[in-house]
């Protein structure tokens, strides 16, 4: 079962564990630590399924301009990444896939919507998804659409139709030598090849939806931050609009939930507050 804990009132959706520990692994300590997806290890199901999917569900409802952006030049690579989404949850014994709707691991029925693709996709999985699109001519790939409802200090108003260097241009260790890296990495991913990998971050604040404002960024945690907030970060291409597909998977626990063993390696490989 997940763990809930409580801060000042506040209900917040933890896990009990951090499968992967990108600081206690050499290959993923540095930028860009990227890693083969395993056949089957695209998209995970974890403790924290139904408590996160219940807040994704309320932040769709209540906040859908603050979660959710479409271009329509997006639209088509949106159709194309919910068929993808629904062939593998078909594919997996714990859910329940019709030509009309979903029904979850959690028992929760969702209508299959094709006319808000994005919104849909957000209900029915973990992960959040943004699609990234280049064009003929154009020097970088471009977010033409997310669902994003677990933010870690970003926005998505302000990320949405940028540029790769324009996304990260409030990322210090995002300078112009690991743009061209990244961007050589988007031209060669492949259908069917995806590739991963995982950040982690100190975090004073327990809350999944934390979005943050260029001009408002997070404030860096003065002594022990009692949480470790991890993403899995999945790049796949999809076979027919050739859109990239960046989908994250959120982690959030208390420090003392790490292993020893992690606990050990953090010590010696200390990560970010910033």
């Amino acid at each position: 079962m997940q763990r809930i804990g409580y801060v000042r009132g506040m209900t917040l959706i933890l896990h009990k564990h951090l499968p992967f520990a990108p600081w206690a692994d050499a290959r993923t300590r540095r930028l860009p630590g990227i890693l083969p997806v395993e056949p089957g290890d695209w998209l995970r199901i974890d403790e924290a399924f139904a408590g996160q999917m219940a807040e994704r569900d309320r932040l769709i409802a209540e906040r859908p301009a603050a979660v959710h952006a479409l271009s329509e030049r997006g639209r088509p690579a949106a159709e194309e990444l919910l068929g993808v989404v629904l062939a593998d949850l078909e594919a997996r014994p714990d859910y329940a896939v019709s030509a009309t709707a979903v029904t979850r691991p959690d028992g929760v029925v969702v209508a299959l919507d094709r006319a808000q693709p994005m919104l849909t996709l957000g209900r029915l999985c973990q992960d959040d998804f943004c699609l990234l699109e280049q064009a003929e001519g154009e020097a970088e790939h471009v977010l033409t659409g997310a669902i994003l409802c677990f933010p870690a200090s970003w926005t998505l108003a302000e990320k949405f139709l940028r540029p790769l260097i324009g996304i990260h241009h409030n990322v210090p260790v995002y300078d112009l030598e690991i743009a061209k890296r990244v961007q050589r990495l988007f031209d060669a991913i492949r259908p069917g090849a995806a590739l991963w990998r995982a950040n982690a971050l100190h975090y004073s604040d327990g809350t999944l939806h934390h979005p943050r404002t260029e001009a408002a960024p997070r404030v860096k945690p003065v002594g022990d931050a009692p949480f470790i907030r991890s993403e899995r970060q999945c790049l796949t291409r999809l076979p027919e609009t050739r859109a990239v597909v960046f989908s994250i998977h959120t982690y959030l626990l208390r420090i003392e939930d790490l292993t020893p063993d992690q606990a050990q390696a953090l010590r010696e490989n200390p990560i970010s507050r910033a």
